[in-house]
This record gives C-alpha cells, sequence and structure tokens, in this order.
C-alpha cells in the first residue's frame, strides 16, 4: 500500500500535508488510512498505516508525535526529553493534548480531525512549527490564539512573519449548529456577523425551526489569526471540505460512529 497525502507548498526544509482515507489498511469506517490509536481501530492496521506514512514523509516512525485530543487547548512542548519518556508515561504526557510544538528536525506533529478544523504553523525565523486541533470547542475556546501565545513563549515566534495553513474540514454550508452554540460563540465575545449565516434546516423534525445557524469555523480560526497579528497573505486555506468530499477525507457527521480521522502534520527536514 501506499499512502496518499495531501501535501501543502512551504518553503524548502518544511513538509506538511494531510492524509487522505486511501492507501492505507484500516477497514470500515476507518478505511483505510487512519494512523490515530485511539478510535478502536485495529492496532495492527494502525500501525502499518503509520509506518507507511513516516516512510512517505521520510521520518521514523516513533517520531510521529501521536496525542489524545479532548476539545481544549493544552499545549505540548516536544522535546529531546519526550523521546526518552516510557511508552506509559508518553501516553500520560499526551493526554488530553491539542496543541504541540517543536522546533526539532525530523520530528512531525500534528493534529487529528474528521470535519474539526486542523491548523499547522510554521516560523521559518526560528525554526519552529506547530499545530492546533479546531474543531467548534477548540475554536470557542480560542486554541489558535494561544497556540501563537505559546509559540511566541517556547521559540520567540513573531506573528508577523508566522504562517499558517487551514486544513480540511467542515464548512458553512454544512455545519448547521443549534442556538445554544450559537449562543455561546456570542457569549464569548466573537463577532458573529463575518462567521455565522442562517440556512434552512437540514431533515427538519416536528418542531424545529425553518432556519439554523451555520458556522464558518474555517473563517472563525483565521479572522483569530489576523487578530494575533499574522498577515492575512500568511494563512493558506485548503477549501476542502470534508463533509463533502467524505470519500476522501473523514467525516464525523457522515460517519456517525467507528470512524477514522486525518492526520494533518508538520515537519522541519
Amino acid at each position: 500500500m501506499t499512502p496518499v497525502l495531501h501535501y501543502y507548498d512551504t518553503p524548502d526544509g518544511i513538509t506538511a500535508f494531510t492524509t487522505t482515507r486511501h492507501g492505507g489498511y484500516s477497514k470500515g469506517n476507518c478505511s483505510e488510512l487512519n494512523i490515530n490509536p485511539h478510535r478502536g481501530d485495529d492496532p495492527v492496521a494502525v500501525q502499518k498505516n503509520l509506518e507507511a506514512v513516516a516512510k512517505a514523509i521520510g521520518v521514523d516512525a516513533n517520531r510521529v508525535v501521536r496525542q489524545h485530543q479532548v476539545h481544549e487547548t493544552e499545549f505540548r512542548k516536544i522535546t529531546d526529553e519526550t523521546f526518552k519518556m516510557s511508552p506509559s508515561d508518553l501516553e500520560e504526557h499526551l493526554e488530553g493534548v491539542d496543541s504541540v510544538g517543536t522546533d526539532m528536525k525530523k520530528v512531525c506533529i500534528g493534529v487529528f480531525t474528521a470535519d474539526c478544523i486542523p491548523v499547522v504553523f510554521y516560523d521559518t525565523e526560528h525554526h519552529a512549527i506547530a499545530a492546533a486541533h479546531a474543531g467548534w470547542r477548540g475554536t470557542e475556546k480560542r486554541i489558535v490564539r494561544k497556540t501563537v501565545e505559546n509559540m511566541k513563549a517556547c521559540f520567540g515566534t513573531c506573528p508577523e512573519a508566522l504562517h499558517a495553513i487551514i486544513g480540511p474540514g467542515i464548512t458553512l454550508k454544512n455545519f448547521e449548529v443549534g442556538q445554544e452554540v450559537y449562543d455561546q460563540f456570542a457569549e464569548a465575545g466573537f463577532d458573529m456577523r463575518p462567521i455565522a449565516s442562517k440556512y434552512p434546516t437540514n431533515n427538519p423534525k416536528p418542531g424545529d425551526p425553518a432556519e439554523k445557524w451555520h458556522i464558518d469555523l474555517p473563517e472563525c480560526n483565521r479572522l483569530q489569526l489576523i487578530a494575533e497579528g499574522v498577515r492575512p497573505e500568511n494563512i493558506f486555506m485548503s477549501g476542502i471540505d470534508t463533509y463533502d468530499e467524505h470519500d476522501d477525507y473523514f467525516s464525523s457527521r457522515r460517519l456517525h460512529t467507528g470512524f477514522g480521522t486525518m492526520f494533518t502534520g508538520i515537519m522541519i527536514r
């Protein structure tokens, strides 16, 4: 099997990519290319997929960092000490982590998503990278802002020189939410005008409103980056909607249960 990866245009010395659903060993709703060990997938298939992806990007499989995400904003800096931990200590260290960063070469960091928004960052001035898992909860908690702040603290990153890639995820037209989610964003201080619109309700049930709110998660994260000082021209939007392109990318809203995830990764070569 040859894993099918979607690569991004990055400067020399940086590799950034998103795995697709093709070119792996997993079955069912995890088919085919799932490297997430936390999805109930066959561990043998997950390991074979991991080794294939690692080979494709030119790194050892044990240098691909895979944390367990929980829709919060906890950040981990990956260092030499990370790889000296026992397997159990490493698992504990990476538990509940939705944002990671490193300045090490030949270490691939990233985030798992299946409709949520992956954001990866690279700072060519300070030779540092980071990744953030921005589902709606993480977006509302401003995880990309906090990741930029952590890059400043850990690596001396200047936001004006930072580059970001907003990868495949669900987009405005398909991300229908309840009034309570809209209210949560509004109460958190977001300007809702550029990030929310009403659409006819999907598959309405008796008593449902004729229209429901939709939220534009990619745009919301883009605006957060700009507010932090990242230049608009340094932000790349993939434009890939995982709900529409669910044959190629995992979509939780399409697959419902037992689904695999994409891995959007970044590495300093």
